[in-house]
């Protein structure tokens, strides 16, 4: 993936915190992911570099400093590459090898670094959207499905407070349910109930982030059909100021959800 990524399309936002801003923010930027404060100046950059917006450059900070022996970036390179897969590339093919990369280098951190969380989380991440464009026949293919909840739940043993891993698990249940019913779903691991917990306990861990209530909103669509709980997740998510590049991509999916 060496040619050039999209950018980042709102180029007159600026997240371009400086080291005491960033540390300031972090325990908010991060609740989602509960991945900790650099420990190298390099790591601090290349997150500053995310955070902004500047996802390709991330990327490559966080390769560099992997390289150099801190395990760590490839969380960085992982989650930079995956959202900008989700966000910003257009091209399917070029979507699906950026999330076969992620899948690929999150099994490689786990060797490397097995009690970091991350390392299983971006798996999963990936391993999710990927299933979502093979369709429901590929896509909840059993031996695909096994590896993404069990690198959530090993996500979670690790760090119970990772609230993406619990939004995750409780939108794949919703996923699956929506796909194949309720009967079919229960065969495969996929509960209403379990499903809205984990959901519930994603909104208390990390309730003020606007991509978390998007997903939150889409998932109680699925689960439970109600739609006025969802709709105001989308207002609120539509109202609510961004801290990062990343958090104004959802706003602004949130606005153009509530136009449509």
């Amino acid at each position: 993936m060496s040619e050039p990524w999209v950018h980042f399309p709102f180029e007159q936002v600026a997240f371009l915190y400086d080291d005491a801003a960033l540390r300031q923010q972090w325990p908010r930027l991060h609740a989602g992911d509960v991945e900790p404060w650099p420990r190298k100046a390099a790591l601090v950059d290349g997150w500053r570099l995310f955070h902004a917006g500047r996802f390709q450059a991330a990327h490559v900070a966080g390769l560099v400093a992997a390289e150099a022996g801190n395990h760590s970036g490839m969380a960085l390179a992982n989650k930079a590459q995956a959202c900008q897969a989700h966000y910003l590339e257009r091209d399917p093919r070029r979507k699906q090898a950026m999330y076969l990369a992620v899948a690929e280098r999150a099994a490689r951190h786990q060797g490397l670094d097995p009690e970091h969380p991350n390392a299983y989380f971006w798996q999963a991440y990936a391993l999710g959207r990927h299933a979502q464009a093979l369709g429901p026949a590929k896509g909840l293919g059993r031996g695909l499905r096994a590896r993404l909840v069990s690198a959530l739940e090993t996500t979670i043993e690790l760090a119970p407070q990772h609230a993406d891993a619990h939004l995750a698990l409780g939108c794949f249940h919703a996923e699956v349910l929506d796909k194949v019913g309720r009967m079919i779903g229960r065969t495969l691991g996929a509960d209403a109930a379990e499903g809205l917990k984990q959901l519930q306990h994603a909104a208390l861990l990390d309730p003020a982030n606007p991509i978390s209530m998007m997903e939150r909103a889409h998932a109680l669509r699925l689960l439970d059909g109600d739609m006025r709980r969802a709709d105001a997740l989308y207002l609120d998510a539509a109202a609510a100021e961004p801290l990062d590049a990343l958090e104004f991509l959802g706003v602004e999916l949130a606005r153009d959800a509530l136009d449509e």
